[in-house]
């Protein structure tokens, strides 16, 4: 089969199109035949070293988290899946394995889709929406009526974050380049802030919950706006400053498949409550090239990488 990897940390360049051995089946797994898949700002570093203290990586390596196609088998233990059945899905990012041909995935990480979703669409939901919702609902313990910050929301996670914090009845500000407010506010943010122009803090507060995607400088600043036991959660993994944080709660987004959890989510998207939006859709051969527009930054939503395309025969 046919399958993007890299055989050593570095830039974008050790990203590869090769041939790769067929992955067997474990008994509660199931092979999807992958459509499409998406990049995630965690391939990039992966593949860069970021991580190698904590996730030690066995080369060559397969990136790619997000899994979207068809069944193709099913082992004994993986009820409900069988041939020919459209689903997603998604594998831990630091397995790897979905940016290619034939993807085994737990069985519980997979749910179906209908005729009516876009492949491409919800190719761009599981790691990014899965994100979302553990930083606002089980993380941040969003409520109706509360008052949240979102920072980079433009950004996959962002994106789809406003939506939800929309969906659950909270007041939204978003922060965005001027480039993005139209896509923002049609996504429902209430306030948006251009982080281009000024300081984004200057003239919040008693702000419920923060969704930092940013980390750094950003993520200290966003602590000013909170109010005394509002609560950040963070998208960076490294400790914030002790005395920062005595009067707020801070916590770190760590994602993992949920199928079930997942299947919330798609059915948001199949009755048009929620969307996905598609910055860009590459080749594999182009997989370098879509490391590239991620680390730019810049991109207005998800970023793909298209496997088999033919597979996405949405039905209207």
């Amino acid at each position: 089969m046919r399958a993007i990897r890299y055989q050593a940390h570095g830039g974008p360049e050790q990203l590869r199109l090769e041939e790769a051995p067929l992955p067997t089946l474990c008994p509660d797994e199931v092979l999807v035949r992958q459509a499409f898949s998406s990049v995630n700002p965690a391939d990039w570093k992966l593949r860069a070293g970021w991580f190698n203290e904590w996730v030690p990586q066995i080369f060559p390596f397969i990136p790619g988290a997000d899994i979207t196609g068809t069944v193709v088998a099913a082992g004994p233990l993986a009820a409900g899946f069988a041939p020919g059945m459209r689903v997603a899905g998604m594998v831990p990012v630091q397995q790897g394995g979905a940016w290619a041909e034939l993807v085994p995935v737990k069985a519980p990480a997979l749910t179906r889709l209908s005729d009516t979703v876009s492949m491409q669409e919800a190719a761009g939901l599981p790691l990014a929406g899965l994100t979302a919702w553990t930083a606002l609902f089980d993380l941040g313990l969003l409520r109706p009526g509360q008052k949240v910050l979102i920072h980079a929301a433009a950004g996959g996670v962002g994106s789809l974050a406003v939506q939800l914090a929309k969906i659950a009845g909270a007041y939204v500000i978003a922060t965005c380049s001027a480039d993005n407010k139209e896509m923002v506010a049609a996504l429902g943010a209430d306030k948006i802030i251009d982080y281009r122009v000024g300081d984004f803090a200057d003239g919040l507060g008693e702000v419920d919950l923060v969704l930092d995607t940013i980390g750094g400088t950003v993520r200290q600043r966003s602590i000013a706006v909170l109010r005394p036991g509002g609560t950040l959660v963070t998208l960076d993994p490294t400790p914030p400053e002790p005395t920062l944080t005595q009067q707020v709660r801070v916590a770190t987004v760590a994602v993992a498949p949920d199928g079930g959890r997942l299947l919330h989510l798609v059915h948001l998207l199949a009755t048009g409550r929620l969307r996905v939006p598609i910055d860009r859709v590459f080749a594999m051969e182009e997989a370098a090239c879509a490391h590239i527009h991620s680390q730019d930054g810049h991109a207005r939503g998800k970023i793909l990488i298209s496997i088999d395309a033919t597979m996405d025969r949405t039905i209207f």
